[in-house]
């Protein structure tokens, strides 16, 4: 999947499609990402599971279900190791460059911003303050099932009464974003800041992205090109 910046994937000609919201990803695509995930992981499976599974899994571990089939005793272990990784982050937290212009471009269509998170609320909640940016629905992982089921995207849609059909998905994880927005029948754009996503092993995916982006500016012109705005 060799996509240049500001390309859509698909070469099919379709007529616009009214857009009536956005769900945001959080961590990666809102903010900057300082957590490192390779460490979190290998803190919690160990450096010879963490390998084996990475192996297995191409894109990407998926950390939360791994723990979920845990005794509840080393659950919570896990739990509380994520916890500090994340603690640390959010001592770190930094807005995307970017996305508080694409919230008010959005803001001036009258369109609507959501959220889903595999983060706890009170990042969420830490991320409404600091950065005086509100998104509503804000999902975080309280919310079960979550990411990559469709499941906090459908509710999102059915809160706003919209069709699926009408939001786009955006955000970094192709195995968590994409797939979560395709499965719900939701548009998807992945944003690729460094290249991930070009190498050959991600050509094959179940979920591929309708548009792919290395930057929130970059979203801006694929809404305006590919999506009715009008209020």
């Amino acid at each position: 999947m060799a996509a240049a910046p500001n390309t859509t994937l698909s070469t099919d000609a379709a007529p616009r499609t009214r857009l009536r919201g956005v769900v945001f990803d959080m961590d990666g695509t809102l903010t900057v990402p300082v957590i490192d995930f390779s460490a979190m992981y290998k803190a919690v499976l160990g450096e010879e599971e963490y390998i084996r599974i990475r192996a297995e899994n191409p894109l990407g571990i998926d950390i939360l279900h791994q723990i979920e089939s845990w005794s509840v005793e080393k659950q919570q272990e896990a739990y509380d190791t994520v916890a500090d990784f994340e603690r640390q982050g959010l001592e770190q937290l930094q807005i995307m460059s970017g996305a508080a212009e694409l919230c008010g471009f959005l803001d001036s269509k009258n369109i609507r911003r959501g959220l889903i998170t595999r983060n706890v609320k009170s990042a969420v909640d830490l991320f409404h303050e600091r950065f005086m940016l509100s998104f509503s629905p804000a999902l975080s992982r309280e919310f079960r099932p979550y990411k990559p089921d469709p499941a906090p995207l459908l509710h999102i849609c059915s809160a706003w009464e919209v069709d699926p059909s009408e939001v786009i998905m955006v955000g970094d994880s192709l195995r968590d974003d994409v797939a979560c927005g395709k499965q719900a029948g939701a548009f998807a754009c992945l944003l690729d800041e460094e290249g991930k996503y070009d190498s050959p092993e991600f050509a094959n995916v179940d979920y591929k992205p309708d548009f792919k982006v290395s930057s929130l500016t970059e979203v801006h012109s694929i809404l305006e090109k590919h999506f009715d705005l009008a209020p």
